[in-house]
C-alpha cells in the first residue's frame, strides 16, 4: 500500500488543532498567575500540564483511543474557564474546531478508502481483461 493511501486527513488537521490549543493552554498559564491570582503550583501544574498533554496526543493520534482523549482534553480547556473566564471562549473555539476536524476528517476518509477501493476494483478488472499485472 502506498504512502500516500496511508496519510489520514483526520490525523493531520486533529494534530494542527492540538498543536495550537497547545499554545493556547500554554500561554494561559501566566494569565492564571499574574491576572487571575492562581497559585504558581496550580497554574504551572494546569496550564502546562495541559500543554505536554496536547503535543504528546497529538503524536499518539495514530491510535484510536487518541481521539477519544482528545474530546477529554477539550473538555478540560473548557473548564479551564473556571479559573480565568476567557478560557471559556478559548476552550469552546477548540472545542468546535476539535469536532469539526474529527467529524471531517472521519467522513474524508471515508470517502478516500471508498475512492481507492473503487480504483483498486477498477485496476483488478482491466488487469484481468488484458492479462497482465498491475501493480
Amino acid at each position: 500500500m502506498s504512502a500516500e493511501r496511508e496519510k489520514s486527513p483526520r490525523r493531520g488537521m486533529c494534530a494542527a488543532v492540538l498543536a495550537l490549543e497547545a499554545i493556547t493552554v500554554g500561554l494561559a498559564t501566566p494569565v492564571l498567575i499574574s491576572i487571575e491570582n492562581v497559585g504558581v503550583g496550580l497554574a504551572l501544574t494546569l496550564g502546562l500540564g495541559l500543554c505536554v498533554i496536547c503535543l504528546v496526543l497529538s503524536g499518539m493520534l495514530r491510535r484510536p483511543w487518541a481521539y477519544t482523549a482528545g474530546w477529554v482534553v477539550q473538555v478540560a480547556a473548557i473548564a479551564m474557564g473556571f479559573l480565568t473566564p476567557i478560557m471559556f471562549v478559548l476552550g469552546i473555539v477548540f472545542a468546535i474546531l476539535w469536532a469539526m476536524a474529527d467529524l471531517l476528517g472521519r467522513k474524508i476518509d471515508r470517502e478516500r478508502a471508498a475512492a481507492y477501493a473503487a480504483l483498486d476494483a477498477q485496476l483488478a478488472a482491466e488487469s484481468g481483461e488484458t492479462g497482465q499485472d498491475v501493480g
